[in-house]
């Protein structure tokens, strides 16, 4: 970084922000992959390995998140130039500052979530609701064609009514 500074004052931002960049990158690439782990240990877990060697991973992870982040505070505060000032309190000030953004977007898109589930469940419930009384509807429609059908056919409708009243007028 000493380099840097010396070679041409107005791309110090930039160089240090590309070699910084990537150190950050690979942090947070690290990190996902912890979030990843720890989300995966409060699911069924159905691999073969052991719940030892699952801990032991979460640890080495965890352990190189520490070490990485100490080396970027190291190169922050000890090898960036003097001209950048205190670019580790402004970087941690920064970060969480996004972090309270972001948590806070979070929840928001979890809300957000949580009640389109609850409208698409009232939506399943109200159409479950609609079939069943169009079920009922037809069976007590189906049930009542059957019954007159089941008269129509009976031998004491026939008996009673099969032919018009005046039409016994010459038997």
């Amino acid at each position: 970084m000493q380099e840097i500074a010396k070679a041409d004052p107005n791309d110090v931002f930039l160089q240090i922000g590309n070699d910084l960049g990537s150190l950050m990158d690979a942090y947070d690439d690290i990190g996902k992959a912890f979030i990843m782990a720890e989300a995966e240990a409060k699911e069924v877990y159905t691999g073969n390995q052991s719940v030892g060697k699952r801990a032991l991973n979460r640890v080495i992870i965890r352990a190189r998140l520490d070490a990485m982040l100490a080396e970027l505070r190291e190169t922050m505060v000890y090898k960036a130039p003097p001209e950048l000032g205190d670019l580790w309190t402004k970087y941690e000030k920064m970060w969480k500052q996004i972090i309270v953004e972001q948590d806070e977007a979070h929840r928001r898109e979890t809300a957000r979530l949580q009640k389109e589930a609850i409208q698409q469940r009232r939506l399943r419930r109200k159409r479950k609701e609609e079939a069943v009384w169009v079920g009922a509807i037809l069976f007590v429609v189906a049930w009542y064609v059957g019954v007159l059908l089941l008269l129509r056919t009976s031998q004491t409708y026939r008996g009673l009514y099969s032919s018009p009243f005046w039409s016994c007028v010459l038997c």
